[in-house]
């Protein structure tokens, strides 16, 4: 039996195509986008009564996928859903640190770092700070954690005082070992008398290229503020992307960034073509070690069994598009590490998070030999095939999870 109509031979399970129209029109590399006026400075507030002004820090693929589901049209419409604040209502703008790349995007709509997408024409692309971040009501960052600290500094004078924040990062600052709320927090320098800026972390499985076809998806919103975790679940829902609330911030951030270490191991497996049944075994062992850490740093243990703790592990494991297994299985196959960042167009977040998780086992005590293995793959010059025969040789206990 073929496939039902709709784009790409696929329909979205309730019978609505799956996306809307503006996400899979393409504009020509070279035209300019249909509403040009878009791309002006100073643009007016959100135009429809109850909008939010929502700027994407971060054009990279999550920065990207983030503006198609906030300008999707695609929404629930059961009674339900009536508090969910709708797509159409929102005025979306996006921020890149590359003046080059930034002008690129708001000219063709397109990036070679998501081949096939289109951004939608109602998103603004400044190509100037101010403009990007004046009227934003919410931030959503999507920078990679290493870079995560540098990019607020510079746009602190520029981010409104009540804007809240969403971070989309995965990853723990080297040194200081904080992850990317704790980062935003500390380098913003808010007055910690006054009345405490709305924060919340968004995660779960999340390939940009599945996203950016809307391929059925969740996510969960932590926040300390359960109220600001609603509107974020409101902002990002559609009727492919189904959004829980939380209020596990530490445990969703730290799930987030240790998956990427265990993705990095399941792609030199995959490198070295050990089988599935060594992937499952890793998947199942990583899971463990992560969270040992997590719950020793005082994170619930349900969160490393939902959706943002082994459901993105087991996506990151075995996508072939994830970029920390894609990397593990290049390693895997005898590629230099320096090579294949060289040439790589993306950051691969689980590098330098490896080095920040072994500074955290260190300081808690907690036993991760898969976590170690990759370090020693990464930065210690040890063969893949090796670390694989240090982890097989370890000394026989009962099985522990957690």
């Amino acid at each position: 039996m073929g496939a039902p109509a709709g784009v790409g031979g696929y329909r979205s399970l309730n019978g609505h195509t799956r996306c809307a129209d503006h996400l899979r029109t393409p504009i020509a590399r070279g035209s300019a986008p249909a509403n040009d006026d878009m791309n002006r400075p100073n643009p007016p507030s959100a135009a429809q009564p109850g909008g939010t002004n929502i700027t994407i820090l971060g054009i990279g693929q999550m920065g990207l996928v983030c503006a198609g589901v906030l300008t999707d049209a695609d929404r629930p419409l059961t009674p339900a859903h009536q508090a969910i604040p709708q797509a159409v209502a929102h005025a979306v703008a996006m921020w890149g640190h590359d003046a080059n790349q930034v002008g690129s995007l708001a000219q063709t709509r397109r990036s070679d770092k998501l081949p096939g997408f289109t951004l939608p024409s109602d998103v603004r692309v400044p190509l100037k700070d101010k403009d990007a971040l004046h009227y934003a009501d919410v931030l959503v960052c999507a920078v990679p954690v290493q870079s995560l600290r540098a990019t607020i500094t510079r746009l602190r004078p520029l981010i409104p005082k009540k804007a809240g924040i969403i971070s989309v990062a995965k990853g723990i600052e080297n040194g200081t070992l904080m992850r990317p709320l704790q980062i935003i927090a500390d380098a913003l320098q808010d007055d910690p008398d006054g009345k405490p800026r709305p924060l919340a972390v968004l995660s779960g499985p999340t390939i940009a290229g599945e996203l950016a076809r809307c391929l059925p998806a969740t996510m969960v919103a932590a926040s300390d503020q359960p109220h600001f975790a609603e509107i974020v679940q409101g902002l990002f829902t559609t009727r492919w992307m189904r959004i829980y609330t939380a209020q596990d911030v530490m445990g969703v951030e730290l799930a987030g960034a240790t998956k990427n270490v265990i993705a990095i191991a399941a792609g030199m497996l995959d490198g070295l073509q050990a089988g599935n049944n060594a992937k499952s075994a890793l998947l199942a062992r990583g899971l463990a070690e992560i969270t040992r850490l997590g719950t020793a740093l005082g994170a619930s243990r349900e969160t490393f069994f939902g959706i943002a703790g082994v459901g993105d592990l087991a996506t990151s494991c075995f996508s072939l598009e994830g970029r920390n297994r894609t990397c593990g299985e290049a390693l895997g196959r005898g590629t230099k590490l320096q090579d294949y960042l060289r040439r790589s167009k993306h950051v691969v977040e689980g590098v330098a998070t490896t080095k920040s998780v072994m500074d955290l086992a260190k300081r808690t005590g907690v036993d991760m030999p898969i976590t170690a293995a990759v370090h020693s793959v990464l930065f210690e010059g040890l063969d893949p095939v090796d670390a694989i025969a240090t982890l097989m040789a370890r000394q026989p206990k009962p099985e522990r999870v957690g």
